[in-house]
């Protein structure tokens, strides 16, 4: 065999090997990848033509849909055929919709979507039939238990945490007879577990419930624990580690954040007096406008006006106790009036001999004035005993929990 015919027969595969991998390159190329399924609203949306956007002022629901192509019908008639499941005069500026069209040249409207909401939707089906539904987007629930150590405020602090601040107002009213949170210090320690919401698994939607809690105050861990001791009751307490309520007879203050500028005292300086005198109550500054609560449920004794008082109202609470609101700017009660614990019964002012706005909060024991904040004041009913055993049984799993992401943390 020549030499010639053997470079041939060497070389020909290799012509083969080039041109094979050339043919499977090309193949590659012209391979597409489908379109990942875009899924909301129950639509694949990729099989529409798809317009999103808000309402704006002076938008209509017939008039975003007259600019459509409405295959013959009348806006009118839409209105008419889905008034019973979707009232078109609810629709409000600045709410998502979402259109759905063809994706030939025509472009002819399907589906109008109309979200009052994060977690419901109208569907309104533009095609043959005309209809409307009603749906709601489902809703997941995770826990997370934290724990931290105070570093600022306690909405800043939970912020920091990546946790949604609007749960800090929650806490303060679960903790509003035990813990003054103007006194928490930095560094002060507290642990969470708690739920969040998630529509659709993914969209956040806030925090649901406060599962279990403890903060330091004044060197003490102050536990809460929610439980419903009788299950057909529709409202649950929350307990500390040993079962006894949070919820004391008095709230510790009769505005939601305390800012103290004056003290109970027998000798102070009046401020608009300008003589040494005694101050018979605690003074709680705050903006004018500011509700107060009464601090305990009871009947209004007295609401009214005095040169020296303003604008105040007096609630007695039973035998022993007494309480007064002095300097409000607006007086909410009237006199005889029955007002149940944490109810708003007027506003801060600064009425009367004031010098700004503040509430003068007064507290009376069999007649006599004393020191609100010196006061130990009684504590609810106790939880009965029938219920202590799976109180506690129920309790015991989250506060270790808690504790041990506490400790965890602090190891950091």
């Amino acid at each position: 065999m020549s030499k010639f015919l053997q470079k041939i027969l060497f070389l020909l595969p290799l012509f083969f090997f080039v041109i094979s991998c050339e043919k499977t390159k090309e193949e590659e190329y012209v391979v597409e990848n489908p379109k990942p399924k875009v899924i909301d609203f129950g639509f694949n949306l990729n099989e529409f033509n798809v317009v999103n956007d808000t309402i704006k002022s002076g938008d209509t629901f017939g008039s975003i849909i007259d600019k459509q192509n409405l295959n013959g019908n009348e806006v009118f008639d839409v209105v008419a055929k889905v008034k019973d499941t979707f009232d078109v005069r609810t629709v409000r500026k600045g709410k998502p919709y979402t259109i759905l069209r063809t994706k030939d040249r025509k472009h002819k409207i399907q589906y109008f979507i109309y979200q009052p909401d994060k977690l419901s939707y109208y569907v309104i089906d533009l095609r043959d039939t005309i209809q409307a539904h009603k749906k709601t987007r489902p809703v997941t629930f995770k826990t997370r238990t934290i724990a931290g150590r105070l570093n600022g405020s306690l909405s800043e602090t939970l912020q920091n945490l990546k946790v949604d601040p609007s749960l800090a107002p929650r806490i303060a009213k679960i903790y509003a007879w035990s813990i003054d949170f103007f006194k928490l210090k930095k560094g002060d320690e507290f642990a969470l577990k708690f739920t969040e919401r998630f529509i659709n698994d993914t969209v956040y939607d806030g925090v649901d419930s406060l599962k279990a809690s403890f903060f330091e105050y004044k060197g003490k861990k102050i536990y809460a624990f929610p439980f419903k001791p009788d299950e057909n009751s529709k409202k649950q307490e929350y307990y500390d580690e040993e079962g006894k309520t949070l919820k004391n007879f008095f709230l510790k203050a009769p505005l939601k954040f305390i800012n103290i500028t004056s003290r109970y005292t027998k000798n102070r300086f009046h401020p608009v007096q300008k003589r040494w005198k005694a101050h018979n109550g605690t003074d709680y500054a705050a903006p004018t406008g500011t509700p107060i609560m009464s601090t305990a449920a009871g009947v209004v004794e007295q609401a009214g006006f005095t040169t020296g008082n303003g604008n105040f109202v007096k609630v007695k609470h039973d035998r022993t106790y007494a309480t007064q609101y002095l300097h409000m700017s607006k007086i909410l009660v009237k006199r005889g009036q029955r007002v149940t614990q944490g109810q708003v019964i007027g506003k801060v002012g600064s009425t009367g001999l004031a010098t700004g706005p503040h509430v003068c909060y007064r507290f009376w024991k069999n007649g006599v004035q004393v020191d609100a904040l010196r006061l130990k004041l009684p504590n609810s009913t106790p939880m009965d005993s029938r219920y202590k055993q799976k109180y506690m049984e129920y309790m015991q799993p989250l506060k270790r929990e808690l504790d041990s992401v506490a400790t965890s943390n602090s190891k950091k």
